[in-house]
């Protein structure tokens, strides 16, 4: 599961991925943060619609039968959605991280800040030097 680094994405070094389009960045977590996570029994979003939000500053909270982890915002923009359904449905992550279990979406402050992200290639690598 961890190889599925879809190259339409960008990436943090703390696992979640943005995906740009129609001047939004949605986000969420990767395969490879789902499969260090487990089950994942309970998602946080902390951040309402309307909301500024800095770049790398948390969102909201997940955790899984293993661990709590942090959600950090991979851009500075303010919050134009939040994925209400993961409240009641948090699985959604673990059967589509990259779909349906999106987490928020950002109106980016700089459009090209997304660009700045790692590439597949590049998570890709890091994933395997965070493996070891």
């Amino acid at each position: 599961m961890s190889d599925q680094v879809p190259a339409d994405l960008r990436y943090t070094k703390d696992h979640e991925w943005a995906r740009a389009s129609a001047g939004q960045v949605t986000v969420g977590i990767t395969a490879f943060a789902v499969e260090q996570l487990g089950d994942v029994t309970l998602v946080n979003i902390d951040v309402k619609v309307g909301d500024a939000i800095g770049a790398g500053k948390p969102f909201g909270t997940i955790e899984s039968v293993k661990t709590l982890s942090d959600l950090y915002a991979p851009v500075d923009g303010k919050v134009v959605g939040v994925n209400a359904e993961l409240t009641s449905k948090p699985e959604r992550v673990n059967e589509d991280c990259y779909g349906k279990g999106w987490m928020i979406a950002i109106a980016p402050n700089d459009p090209k800040a997304v660009d700045a992200l790692m590439d597949a290639a590049a998570y890709r690598e890091h994933v395997k030097a965070s493996a070891h």
